[in-house]
């Protein structure tokens, strides 16, 4: 009696909403990687600076506060130098902002690449999320420049403390909370359009939600500062804040809170994907 063959990879349909092949994302991780390569040689590419640019714009938005923020409208810093303080938080928002803007046009900008050969399409977020972890590293190494300045060549007293040792925490954090609102809203981008749209007004005003251009310290209403602190990325700039430059507010209860969001948000964002990925082909 002849045996069945036995088949590497099987295909089959998924009707429930709440199944996901997450072992898919192991077999794949090849794969990523090359998206990974991908992104970071083909984002620069055909320019005058190519990867100085990742000095340039936070040094350039760093001047722009300071000037603005600092000297003109004379907003607080807790005491941290201006440089120091504004780059601290470019670093942490300009990756947030960055990768979500990049993952919510995920279907649109890889449209011509769904269409020809399988894989698990949530790969290229991933991909997006990993590789502007690269750009994310240049700026804070500009960060930690500024940093060394201040502390070597001026009288001006800035040192770290026991909590910059939660920085690998913070960072992967960051990294949930990017990809899983930006999958999410990549999920309905394939039907709607203006979502795009949405998510960069939206973005911009969540920016002044997030204590950037100022301290939280400095809100004192205690409901807006509730609020604010309910903003899961409050947390991780002002953990970011306290453990590098020894200014911010560090209550615990919002390091948990922005945990907990971006677990939630991550799994819930893949399982939505999932379903608009079975048809996007056909939508875009």
């Amino acid at each position: 009696m002849a045996k069945e063959p036995r088949w590497d990879i099987v295909i089959l349909p998924k009707s429930s909403f709440w199944s996901y092949s997450w072992g898919e994302l192991w077999r794949y991780r090849e794969l990523c990687g090359l998206f990974v390569r991908r992104n970071i040689t083909t984002h620069y590419i055909q320019t005058l600076l190519g990867p100085l640019w990742y000095v340039v714009q936070p040094l350039m938005i760093a001047l722009m506060y300071t000037l603005v923020f600092g000297y003109i409208a004379n907003l607080s810093t807790d005491g941290i130098p201006q440089p120091l303080f504004y780059l601290c938080g470019i670093c942490f928002w300009q990756y947030f902002s960055d990768t979500l803007h990049q993952i919510s046009t995920t279907f649109i900008n890889n449209a011509y690449l769904f269409g020809k050969v399988y894989f698990p399409r949530v790969i290229i977020p991933i991909s997006t999320a990993f590789s502007n972890l690269i750009r994310f590293g240049f700026q804070f190494g500009v960060f930690v420049l500024v940093y060394l300045f201040y502390g070597c060549f001026t009288d001006v007293a800035v040192m770290p403390n026991i909590y910059c040792l939660l920085l690998p925490l913070l960072i992967l954090l960051l990294l949930g909370i990017s990809l899983g609102i930006g999958v999410f809203v990549a999920a309905f981008t394939t039907k709607y359009r203006d979502m795009h749209f949405f998510l960069a007004f939206f973005l911009n005003l969540w920016m002044f939600g997030t204590p950037i251009i100022y301290p939280l310290s400095m809100v004192s209403n205690p409901t807006l500062k509730l609020l604010m602190q309910l903003n899961p990325l409050t947390g991780i700039i002002e953990f970011a804040k306290y453990g590098l430059l020894s200014q911010g507010c560090h209550e615990w209860w919002m390091l948990l809170y922005s945990g907990v969001f971006a677990v939630v948000i991550l799994y819930f964002s893949f399982l939505i994907f999932n379903q608009a990925q079975k048809a996007c082909v056909d939508t875009i």
